[in-house]
């Protein structure tokens, strides 16, 4: 942490916002076709990043959101992905842009996009502000990446620790001393 008391700084709100309207208009090249475009939040994190990103988009579009927990235990497998919040619209048919704060390990990501595949989506596309690719332990195809960042413990613009940080404009990083005292 800075003297102030906040994360250090990583990727400012500047740098953030640059590289939004940058996404979006890859994004809305990429949709120019599409007649029906849902673009999903995975809650909570996503929730700043969706509404910059979408804010940015000139064509109409439907926003969702979906919850999901991941359990690791010994009567668990690795990455086993519990629904916590399911989406209000149908899948059927429809062009989805998946949003999302942060992909690691990739597992969580992996089961989302096949279980939209399965609910008959036309198309499932990712859309993710921080890939932490240094983590993944299964291939997650992502379309459209913000950033890639090192296996450090970020928080801010979304991110949390214990539910804190999330309403930082900037993303930061706490320091691991940091993250075992509290």
């Amino acid at each position: 942490m800075t003297e102030n008391g906040k994360p250090r700084e990583l990727i400012s709100t500047e740098t953030l916002q640059r590289r939004i309207d940058e996404l979006a208009a890859e994004i809305e090249r990429d949709y120019a076709d599409s007649k029906d475009l849902l673009c999903v939040g995975v809650l909570k994190g996503s929730v700043f990043f969706l509404a910059d990103l979408v804010q940015r988009l000139s064509r109409p579009l439907v926003v969702d959101f979906f919850q999901t927990s991941s359990y690791r235990g010994e009567t668990t497998s690795p990455g086993e992905v519990r629904i916590r919040r399911d989406l209000d619209h149908s899948l059927a048919g429809r062009d989805v842009l998946l949003i999302e704060d942060i992909v690691d390990t990739g597992y969580t990501m992996r089961t989302i996009m096949a279980l939209m595949g399965f609910r008959g989506a036309r198309s499932v596309r990712l859309c993710v502000l921080l890939d932490k690719a240094c983590k993944r332990e299964t291939a997650v195809q992502i379309n459209y990446r913000g950033f890639e960042v090192d296996d450090v413990f970020v928080v801010g613009y979304g991110l949390d620790y214990n539910d804190r940080y999330r309403n930082l404009p900037y993303v930061g990083v706490l320091d691991e001393a940091e993250v075992e005292e509290e």
